[in-house]
């Protein structure tokens, strides 16, 4: 049972819900808080109570937190049916590339132009960006998009059938290491190191195409929690997901550090007074 929920659905009335317009194409989003804007992607099966549980420790650290709605169903608790039949249709959609050598999933154009926007209404040096599982790697690719200078890559999933590949295509991967490397960005990531869905060898080809600039850190799957929701339980399968359903919120606990030093990279990253006299325009 998830400690986030206890089981239950989230109502989200703490959140402002959003309908967002990138280029014509209108998505809902999630926004609280105030302070520098950082957009909090879901991981399957969607906006679960303990993505929002995470977003709402990233609020409470001096954060305006952007979270979209790209799957699933908002604030739903992740059942193993359910989310099975997410994962199915996300799968098949045209906004994503979940396999090897379908290059960079379109969605994460609108993810730029929702930061681009987000980085509007909230000023400061930048954006962050945090991706989960499915939507991993999305927060690498978005920092093709100036305003975003904070990416944090947490277990990326993506190309499901290749556990050494990633999911960008050629060009843009050139184009983000040339982008990382002339500003000096760098890229915190997190997975486990027995899990199934990403693997030692998928950080080591992060680490080839980013050299120093990615900081792929590995906390022992012995750490990760034994009671999450089903969906993680029956279908994941493994230890996860290091700062939402496999988090374990106890004081010192491995997790829960992670979740720190994330929130410590933020504030880091987007301080304005880290970052005075600079723009990312």
């Amino acid at each position: 049972m998830s400690a986030a929920s206890g089981g239950l659905d989230d109502m989200i009335t703490d959140f402002s819900r959003r309908l967002v317009d990138v280029e014509g194409v209108v998505k809902t989003v999630y926004a609280a808080g105030s302070g520098p804007a950082v957009v909090l992607m879901p991981e399957m099966p969607g906006i679960s109570p303990d993505v929002l549980r995470l977003a709402r420790w990233v609020r409470d650290a001096g954060f305006t937190v952007y979270v979209p709605s790209l799957f699933g169903i908002d604030g739903a608790y992740p059942t193993a049916e359910g989310g099975t039949e997410v994962v199915r249709r996300a799968c098949v959609s045209a906004e994503f590339r979940a396999f090897a050598g379908g290059g960079t999933s379109p969605v994460t154009a609108w993810l730029r132009g929702l930061a681009r926007q987000a980085h509007g209404e909230c000023g400061g040096p930048g954006v962050g960006a945090i991706g989960l599982c499915f939507t991993g790697n999305f927060a690498l690719t978005m920092a093709l998009e100036p305003a975003v200078i904070a990416p944090v890559v947490n277990h990326p999933s993506l190309p499901l059938d290749d556990p050494a590949g990633l999911e960008i295509g050629d060009e843009d991967a050139r184009a983000v290491r040339e982008r990382i490397a002339r500003d000096g960005l760098k890229v915190l990531a997190y997975r486990f190191d027995d899990d199934r869905w990403c693997t030692g060898q998928r950080f080591a080809a992060y680490q080839a195409l980013l050299g120093d600039a990615f900081d792929g850190r590995v906390l022992p799957g012995g750490s990760a929690n034994t009671s999450p929701p089903p969906f993680f339980d029956d279908v994941v399968g493994t230890p996860h997901s290091v700062v939402t359903a496999h988090l374990v919120d106890e004081d010192g606990h491995p997790t829960l550090k992670a979740r720190d030093e994330i929130i410590a990279f933020l504030a880091d990253r987007l301080s304005p007074f880290e970052h005075s006299g600079t723009t990312s325009d």
